[in-house]
């Protein structure tokens, strides 16, 4: 709801339908398709087409003070006071639902070796893994290795009072039949209340080689149809399954050239000792 009265006014709609009354429609818009659009290749749309109506990556372009839940405080020139950031990455296997960084450094090694699936959003074969540190390599308008370092230097400024980091995965698949095993959408919020107790030193964690993830009863599953055995698939951490990963991210760091900050290389050595040696 909140994001239709975002874009009530004053809206871009890129690679959407037009209706015949001049409106916008994209699949999943309304219970009820229009009987006839224009769709985003400007062709004649029906229901009946075997075309969609609009293309996967449809967007819209708003201004953010149009959104009601907005905070009021999201222009004030003093900043406000943050406790948690939030990384994500688009994986299917290997990455838990969510896990919450050693210290800063880590934190930062963990924005750094992002990585998503492709879907319809990136250009190339969908599915396949794309590193896209702090989801910012379509953004950044300088050397990524600056970026890192950047942040890393946040964490060293005197006084500093540094948000904890967490890395969070909507999208595990049972790996026996493909589905998803998190509900996502309003159901984050579960992970989000985690993150808040976290801050608060009011629930426990577990150390894990990757990160520290909720232990078992740690998240609030209560009214959720998920079974005690898919919640300990989407907090697995197998070091088996983790070790292939370092590879990858070696070769995604020597990309980077020597302005590569030390520290990086380093949390990576470290996390595959770490893997090494919870390995049974």
């Amino acid at each position: 709801p909140n994001a239709i009265k975002t874009i009530r006014a004053n809206s871009i709609f890129t690679n959407c339908a037009r209706t015949d009354d001049g409106d916008v429609w994209w699949e999943g818009m309304t219970a009820q398709p229009p009987a006839h659009a224009i769709d985003w290749h400007g062709h004649d749309w029906t229901p009946e087409s075997e075309s969609p109506a609009a293309h996967p990556n449809a967007r819209f372009t708003v201004p953010a003070e149009q959104a009601p839940s907005i905070a009021a405080e999201w222009e004030d020139p003093t900043g406000v006071p943050i406790d948690a950031m939030l990384f994500g990455g688009r994986r299917s296997t290997v990455v838990p639902l969510v896990h919450e960084a050693f210290d800063w450094e880590h934190g930062v090694f963990l924005g750094s070796i992002m990585g998503s699936e492709t879907t319809a959003a990136i250009a190339g074969a969908v599915g396949k893994l794309r590193r896209d540190p702090f989801a910012m390599l379509a953004f950044c308008g300088y050397h990524m290795a600056d970026y890192f370092a950047h942040w890393l230097e946040l964490g060293r400024r005197e006084g500093a009072v540094l948000p904890r980091i967490f890395y969070v995965n909507w999208f595990r698949k049972d790996p026996e039949d493909g589905r998803w095993l998190w509900p996502g959408f309003g159901e984050n919020a579960r992970v989000l209340e985690w993150v808040f107790r976290r801050c608060d030193d009011a629930v426990e964690s577990q150390d894990t080689p990757i990160g520290r993830v909720p232990t078992t009863g740690g998240l609030n599953t209560e009214g959720l149809s998920l079974s005690e055995a898919d919640l300990a698939e989407l907090l697995r951490v197998d070091p088996v399954e983790w070790l292939p990963e370092i590879d990858p991210i070696r070769e995604f760091y020597d990309g980077l050239g020597a302005k590569l900050p030390g520290e990086l290389p380093a949390q990576l050595d470290a996390l595959q000792e770490r893997l090494n040696s919870a390995q049974p």
